[in-house]
């Protein structure tokens, strides 16, 4: 019954970064009594090798999402804004391929590792403990990059002054409009602001119970499709009612569930959870993937939520495709992890805030201006982009991060 229920809970649907500084939960590691089962009980002494491995992946894959965005993007920044269009045949495959099917899981991924390094609470955290040790690690970066995102364009003619004062009062209640990757801070905010609440529940919960929250996560994972092909207003949702019957089901917080149970509940042996991940990783992917193909049409400016209308990290596909994704890092069982993953896992966070930096203007001399005809073929441009900002971003991080003070700005 297990397996039926999360997989059911895959298809209906069932990521930045730097969650915690140091791993110091348990690496699943290989019992010694031969069954080859894992062990997800917390230790102080060993480090989860394989969510290093992940964290230096996920950060790539972001850069290689916002990398491929520029070969759809119908307004004059590039990127894809409000409306898009694919010029070819060409841009419309590599896109749906890049961008849907191998990238879609980064946030996702780092959203399932921020609950499964963290929740539930250590013993004895108070829910004022845990914020006070969690926020400081992360707002102070994201507090600095909102200011560089906001006055640096400035000295290179990005926008006029005028433009940066304006993006102050927006930065008070929202991301700047020159950063739109950093709406992943918000609701990585909100997951942290949830788990002392969720904690005290998840230390109690039985398998059974939390099988039922993640079904119930799956549903709710449906609305957007339902939004797209149904009725723009569902589950009791109205302009007068923003809340539908789901609503505290839904959202990121059904990732932090399902991290909890693979940790805690999910004892597959690692032959099991390579198959399975495997299988759920490839179906939900070739989904993602196909559902921008099929909608995108060479040369037709559409509306962007149509085009991507698979492609929210909380629809049935995506949450397969992280589950397992998920489970296939999990098979890495090494005990030690290699300095150079290492130090690109501590990293991470920096190189996230920083990435569009680096990236826009990457891609500005790679497009050159035409989309259809960039300075190498798309098959090689999208993860060319990607590499070379990740790569930047890389040195750039190593280099603050021998600052004194430097957590501050990047986080490590």
């Amino acid at each position: 019954m297990e397996i039926f229920a999360i997989i059911f809970a895959d298809f209906s649907y069932l990521s930045y970064f730097y969650i915690v500084k140091v791993n110091t939960l348990p690496q699943y590691p290989t019992p010694t009594n031969g069954s080859n089962r894992t062990n997800m009980n917390r230790t102080e002494t060993e480090r989860i090798v394989f969510v290093d491995y992940i964290r230096v992946v996920a950060c790539f894959l972001v850069m290689l999402v916002h990398a491929s965005e520029n070969f759809y993007g119908a307004d004059a920044s590039g990127l894809a804004g409000n409306t898009s269009m694919l010029l070819n045949e060409s841009n419309r495959f590599w896109v749906a391929f890049y961008d849907g099917t191998v990238a879609r899981t980064c946030v996702p991924l780092f959203m399932v590792v921020s609950a499964f390094l963290l929740v539930p609470m250590k013993e004895g955290m108070t829910m004022h403990g845990f914020y006070r040790r969690r926020f400081l690690r992360i707002l102070p970066p994201f507090i600095a990059f909102q200011l560089l995102y906001t006055f640096l364009p400035v000295l290179w003619g990005g926008w006029s002054w005028q433009e940066a004062v304006e993006s102050l009062k927006v930065i008070a209640f929202n991301f700047s409009p020159m950063a739109g990757h950093l709406w992943f801070m918000f609701p990585l905010i909100s997951l942290y602001l949830i788990i002392p609440v969720v904690s005290p529940w998840l230390e109690k919960s039985t398998a059974r119970e939390e099988r039922t929250f993640i079904a119930l996560f799956a549903c709710s994972t449906l609305l957007p499709w339902l939004h797209e092909f149904v009725l723009d207003e569902v589950w009791g949702e109205c302009f007068w009612n923003g809340f539908h019957m789901l609503w505290y089901c839904s959202g990121y917080l059904g990732y932090l569930v399902l991290a909890h149970y693979i940790r805690k509940h999910l004892h597959w042996h690692r032959q099991k959870r390579m198959q399975v991940g495997a299988l759920c990783f490839l179906a939900g992917a070739a989904f993602t993937g196909w559902a921008f193909w099929w909608r995108g049409e060479p040369g037709v400016v559409l509306e962007t939520p149509h085009l991507e209308w698979s492609w929210e990290f909380c629809t049935p596909n995506v949450l397969l495709a992280t589950f397992g994704a998920f489970l296939l890092f999990s098979c890495i069982e090494s005990k030690t992890c290699p300095g150079w993953v290492s130090r690109i896992s501590r990293l991470s966070f920096g190189m996230y805030l920083m990435h569009m930096f680096f990236l826009s203007a990457i891609a500005s001399w790679m497009v050159g201006g035409n989309a259809a005809e960039p300075l190498l073929p798309v098959a090689l441009a999208i993860p060319c982009i990607a590499l070379l900002s990740y790569l930047c971003c890389l040195v750039t991080t190593q280099l603050l991060s021998y600052l004194p003070g430097s957590k501050w700005i990047i986080g490590a």
